[in-house]
């Protein structure tokens, strides 16, 4: 049997990364055994759904490397196919109109939550006889089976059984004909030949529902797969303010996709003790009856401590691909500055985001234009005059600008004044970057080069 796994967001918002992670883990899924993953767009609800929500779902995608094998696939170019299910269920008997008005309904709804009883319909169209009534376009419902239970087999939950009484005969196609989430969703998995459903456990009560109609249609279940939900450190449920925002923002901000996904991938699914993985470890150690039972908590400084391990392991020519809209955006020319590739290596260590990476590069770009005036003050008193003074002297003379000829400089000059180097290297650093804070301080000399570095200890000391 080929393994089929599928997304299905609704293009009523961005791609979040709760539904990323879940795309994720059927991605996984579907790789690890040599499947295949569908993409469709579950756009019926026409009211909420909106192209530049489409659009930002396939950018998300794009950005992760989530690639599909079917699809995409979109509900809304469908409807000739649903109409074909439901007129099939009504045609069997496990469908049937209800005539029943909005009216009804709703004095129906209050008489039983005034008994506090649970407001559901009461089969009145259900064994409906004699002619329909006259200009009333009606509803079409699932007869569900009433008695007995049924036992969903879920893969993270165990066996989760609900009782068919307490489940009341929804509405599969709207008086006007168009089908209904649960009949929509039921109809593509078959066509779709879908094989797992890994899906957030928010769906778990859905999924009886989907069941008695895709068994009403004659067909067989697929696998569940309930993956609990995503919380903020707080335990309360995932917000804005918790980073429950779009992927692309994550993007950014600076996290490197890989990042992203390792850290989604080990929220609620762990193997071992180990953190980090590449995608291809990922795939291969991927499997539902990993994932844990209860809900995962989203933890920012954890997401940027992974990127941080990303951002120290991935090749340079990668740092180089993935901090070019930075610079674009920060207005720094890379052919106006040290080798990039030079610079970046120096900077890996130092920063948790590309952004941050980035803006940690600007002294050595151009113009020293931002200052520190508090590193001015406390650095750039008149007792570092006589050593700027010392260490322009010597740096001017200079023969090969490496960072082992400019740390011998450094030190002979910190000697000759009998202090430490660190005493030195920080008036120094703040002389030609601006601030306290930058790469060793003979790496630091040798990215800014010969005519940056003296030009910037002339105008400190002028």
């Amino acid at each position: 049997m080929t393994i089929v796994t599928r997304f299905p967001p609704s293009p009523t918002g961005y791609l979040h990364i709760g539904g990323a992670r879940t795309a994720l883990f059927n991605w996984l899924y579907a790789r690890r055994h040599g499947g295949r993953f569908v993409f469709r767009i579950e756009d019926t609800d026409r009211e909420r759904s909106t192209q530049e929500a489409v659009d930002a779902i396939f950018e998300g995608m794009a950005w992760l490397g989530l690639d599909w094998d079917d699809g995409p696939y979109y509900q809304t170019k469908r409807f000739d196919r649903y109409h074909e299910a439901i007129r099939r269920l009504l045609d069997t008997g496990k469908a049937y109109h209800c005539y029943c008005s909005r009216e009804r309904l709703e004095d129906l709804r209050n008489q039983q939550m005034q008994a506090k009883e649970k407001p559901r319909y009461d089969g009145h169209c259900r064994d409906m006889a004699g002619p329909a009534p006259e200009g009333v376009q009606p509803v079409v419902r699932f007869r569900t089976p009433q008695g007995g239970q049924l036992v969903v087999a879920d893969r993270v939950h165990g066996d989760v059984v609900f009782s068919n009484d307490e489940l009341d005969d929804l509405i599969i196609a709207r008086s006007d004909g168009s089908p209904t989430y649960h009949l929509t969703v039921v109809v593509d998995d078959i066509d779709m030949g879908i094989t797992h459903v890994i899906r957030g456990d928010d769906h778990l009560n859905n999924t009886p529902r989907q069941i008695h109609i895709l068994e009403g249609l004659g067909a067989q279940r697929p696998v569940y797969a309930h993956v609990p939900m995503i919380n903020g450190p707080d335990g309360k449920k995932l917000s804005k303010r918790h980073g429950a925002v779009s992927v692309t923002q994550y993007r950014d901000e600076g996290f490197l996709p890989e990042a992203l996904l390792n850290y989604l991938a080990r929220l609620g699914w762990s193997h071992g003790d180990e953190e980090i993985f590449t995608l291809d470890e990922l795939v291969q150690k991927f499997d539902v009856d990993a994932i844990n039972k209860s809900a995962a908590s989203f933890n920012g400084d954890k997401l940027l401590w992974v990127n941080q391990q990303y951002l120290q392991s991935v090749s340079t020519a990668r740092l180089v691909e993935a901090t070019a809209p930075f610079f674009a955006a920060e207005k720094l020319d890379p052919s106006e500055g040290p080798d990039l590739h030079a610079l970046l290596d120096a900077q890996r260590t130092r920063a948790r985001t590309l952004l941050e990476m980035v803006e940690k590069s600007r002294p050595f770009f151009g113009r020293l234009a931002v200052m520190d005036e508090e590193a001015l003050r406390k650095h750039l008193g008149p007792e570092a005059r006589p050593l700027l003074v010392a260490l322009f002297d010597a740096l001017r003379v200079v023969g090969d600008w490496n960072k082992t000829a400019l740390h011998g400089v450094v030190e002979a000059v910190a000697a000759g004044a009998g202090i430490k180097l660190g005493q030195v290297a920080q008036p120094l650093r703040v002389a030609v970057t601006g601030g306290t804070a930058s790469p060793a301080i003979d790496v630091t000399l040798e990215l800014l080069g010969r005519e940056r570095t003296l030009a910037r200890l002339e105008a400190a000391l002028a």
